[in-house]
């Protein structure tokens, strides 16, 4: 048995990424909900401001654009957006100025900071754009955990630039960010069927609307589905908790999109749903190639409400729009799912730890249904016998899938090891790196958690070996070597 981390060969790079407080999204603001008080004040401001006279409405509109509008893409438009939000509470008899109307907007948003308290756990993957490079670099995207105000996490990006050889250079991260818009999503009749299996629902209500929904299906189509539900079944007492269920499995579900004109260092993808909202943790994403030979991107995150968590699984083709739906069956009630960049032998696989503690091989059935988990990684070294799981989804090598592991020792101390896989039998642990590969150092160990190094993701860049990782879950740093280095030191593991 290995007792402790022994060091490698890595190269700790001297880039590190902090969290920045001054980079801030604009969000709907109601005030006294965050306290969940019993009595909306919302009506209240309204009224305060509705007795304004022009003059003091031009004077705090002009106030509140001079102190903000640099700071955001197109503020004015969520302002109106805001007030649209709350509209309702003006008295249908009262005509607004433009003017009200956007200060009204201003008066129901704030600034939120994602970083102000962390930023941690990347992943990375190839940049959809390519343009502008030296002979010899890549340019990748690296997804961000950013973590704000209330331990809220949303997911955001940035570009960095890797190689010639063991070169690294971070991109511009400057500017306003701003958060995707909710665009129509196409939904997809099997995840519904599969999400209806997870709560072993099966009546007649449900019955009927798989039967009459087409396999791709929007929002409109859905509630006209919904509301034609003959007597017979809606006079059924199992009906209406039944379409309340239908409707928030199929709400859960949904896209968003940003401008082209907003680059992605820009783009902040915010909790949308009631199941996400108090954070969207661990994204790790992945560059796949769809069924028809294009290159795509799928990304598995956990949703967290606040008291339970749940897998989502994002796709997107370009990084610009995003379909976030859930993901279902027994393995996927856990933390860190990690997928595959291709099928294995026309199998959809992933690697998570739907026991809490051990490294386990998903495969998803033809009803889009991660089943039980085979077991990988037991905790069986001391330092990850608290628990082991992935540190992203596996790198296609020659020698194998290179899947790089985490083990908690103690202290819940949290290093990074690696192993790697039969190419044609993921099933098969071939080798592994039995004294892991790195861990957290002493200008690593203080933080937001401390002792604490995880990665959501690395990639392979002309042989070499790229590790981005957060150490002590609030800031990333960047860890290379020769691939080649890292695989001679892989042991054979014994059938």
């Amino acid at each position: 048995m290995t007792a402790t981390v022994q060091s490698t060969d890595i190269t700790r790079h001297d880039l590190t990424m902090e969290p920045d407080d001054r980079r801030v999204v604009v969000k709907l603001f109601v005030p006294g909900e965050e306290s969940h008080a019993t009595h909306n004040r919302t009506a209240c401001l309204i009224e305060r401001v509705l007795q304004l006279d022009d003059d003091d409405i031009g004077t705090l509109l002009d106030d509140v654009l001079n102190r903000f509008v640099g700071r955001h893409h197109d503020l004015l438009s969520v302002f109106q957006h805001h007030y649209e939000v709350v509209h309702h509470r003006v008295p249908p008899e009262i005509e607004l100025s433009p003017q009200a109307r956007t200060l009204l907007g201003a008066y129901f948003s704030h600034e939120f900071s994602v970083e102000a308290a962390a930023l941690c756990n990347p992943s990375i993957v190839p940049h959809p754009d390519q343009n502008d490079l030296a002979p010899g670099e890549l340019r990748a995207a690296l997804s961000l955990r950013q973590i704000g105000e209330g331990h809220i996490s949303s997911i955001g990006f940035c570009g960095v630039v890797l190689g010639p050889g063991p070169e690294i250079r971070l991109e511009d991260r400057e500017g306003p960010l701003t958060i995707g818009s909710r665009v129509g999503a196409k939904h997809m009749k099997h995840q519904l069927f599969a999400a209806l299996g997870d709560e072993d629902i099966d009546n007649e209500c449900s019955a009927y609307v798989l039967g009459a929904l087409p396999d791709r299906y929007d929002d409109q189509t859905f509630e006209d589905v919904l509301g034609q539900l003959p007597p017979e079944i809606l006079a059924r007492p199992t009906t209406p908790m039944a379409q309340d269920l239908i409707r928030r499995i199929v709400m859960d579900d949904y896209a968003v999109a940003f401008p082209a004109t907003v680059p992605l260092h820009q783009r902040v993808l915010w909790p949308a749903t009631p199941s996400e909202s108090r954070g969207m943790e661990d994204a790790r994403f992945v560059q796949v190639t769809d069924p028809d030979g294009r290159p795509a991107y799928q990304g598995t995150y956990t949703a967290y409400d606040g008291f339970n968590i749940s897998g989502r699984i994002i796709y997107s083709r370009d990084l610009r729009h995003f379909e976030v739906t859930a993901l279902h069956g027994p393995a996927a009630k856990n933390k860190g799912m990690a997928l595959f960049p291709r099928y294995v032998k026309g199998r959809k696989m992933a690697l998570c730890r739907s026991d809490g503690e051990t490294l386990g091989l998903a495969i998803r059935d033809d009803r889009h249904r991660w089943q039980p988990a085979g077991p990988l990684l037991i905790p069986h070294r001391g330092w990850e016998l608290i628990q082991v799981g992935n540190c992203g989804s596996p790198i296609e090598t020659e020698a194998g899938w290179l899947v790089l592991t985490h083990g908690v020792g103690p202290m819940r101390r949290y290093a990074i090891g690696a192993m790697l896989l039969d190419l044609d039998d993921p099933s098969r642990v071939i080798a592994d790196l039995p004294h892991g590969l790195i861990d957290p150092d002493e200008s690593e160990r203080e933080g937001y958690v401390p002792n604490v190094l995880y990665s959501c993701g690395g990639l392979v860049h002309n042989g070499r070996f790229w590790l981005p990782y957060a150490s002590s879950d609030v800031r990333i740093s960047f860890a290379s070597m020769p691939l080649d280095h890292l695989l001679q030191q892989m042991v054979p593991v014994s059938a």
